[in-house]
């Protein structure tokens, strides 16, 4: 990594209009703030400068709740815009909650809001095994859908575990065998071409990440003929609007998949916060399954 990780005192945030203050007990580690700490993704104008996009913790009123953030979580305390907090599901420890609001977001505005996955399509996530990955498989099959994932063998024991129907290697075999509707892709320009290939007439496929770069040759002939959809979002640096409203659809209709256990927060290991970069490590090492959740407060 490219800077150096300090834990340290300073300012604490002062909620503006329409926010809260939560008393964080814990964050999780996003791809994100790895390319933050490279200087390559910048938080959005207006949003804290320190790292975290997701926590749980306490309101100064006592309630438990966990949030999605724009920035922040790395911190004992952040102010959170009121649109963007949720209760900690039922039978969700309050430090793995911090695993769930970015996830649970990105994967339903995705899934549900942009490819309009239904019960009976097939759909292929790429990066099984991550953060995204092991939240999107469980969704996917709790909607009814056929999953296909792509990891590295040794984690597709545990992600067939969680719901996948088909596990891939995508270091020995070739994912483009395979026919999808939806795809959920983290790796962008490198699977692009291979991608169009695996969809089906009328496919949608989601781009959430540029692992594999940025800049890539499209066949707008093969676009048009299988009348594929193309769809490139994050969740960061949406208005404060659009993130309220998706945390509202996300604690109607996902939170009860969690509360009755069709989906849990999948935690690869706990650490304090004053060792995110040795987390950091982690996560770029790709050694993970699921999320690597940073405990902050006595509650840990």
């Amino acid at each position: 990594m490219s800077a150096e990780l300090n834990w340290a005192e300073v300012p604490d945030p002062v909620p503006g209009p329409g926010e809260l203050l939560v008393n964080i007990a814990a964050t999780a580690v996003n791809r994100a703030d790895l390319l933050q700490v490279q200087g390559s993704y910048p938080p959005p104008p207006g949003a804290s400068a320190y790292l975290g996009l997701e926590c749980s913790g306490t309101t100064v009123h006592g309630d438990p709740v966990c949030a999605l953030l724009a920035g922040g979580g790395y911190a004992e305390r952040v102010a959170v815009p009121e649109g963007q907090i949720l209760p900690i599901p039922q039978g969700v420890d309050l430090v793995d909650a911090a695993a769930l609001p970015e996830v649970a977001c990105t994967v339903w505005s995705n899934l549900t809001g942009v490819a309009q996955l239904r019960s009976g399509e097939t759909v292929l996530i790429h990066g099984g095994a991550s953060g995204i990955g092991t939240f999107a498989i469980q969704y996917a099959k709790a909607l009814g859908a056929h999953v296909i994932t792509t990891a590295r063998a040794e984690k597709h024991e545990r992600l067939r575990e969680l719901g996948a129907d088909e596990a891939i290697d995508y270091r020995t075999d070739d994912f483009s065998r395979v026919q999808a509707d939806v795809i959920l892709d983290i790796i962008g320009a490198a699977y692009l071409e291979k991608n169009l290939a695996v969809l089906k007439p009328g496919g949608r496929l989601a781009v959430i990440g540029l692992q594999g770069g940025r800049r890539a040759e499209l066949d707008l002939g093969l676009l048009l003929g299988k009348r594929i959809t193309v769809a490139g979002t994050t969740l960061r640096a949406r208005p404060v609007g659009e993130k309220s409203a998706i945390v509202s659809r996300v604690r109607q209709e996902v939170w009860p998949m969690i509360e009755s256990g069709r989906i849990r927060p999948v935690v690869d290991m706990r650490m304090p916060v004053q060792d995110a970069a040795k987390a950091h490590e982690r996560v770029a090492s790709s050694g993970h399954i699921g999320k690597v959740v940073l405990t902050v407060s006595a509650s840990s």
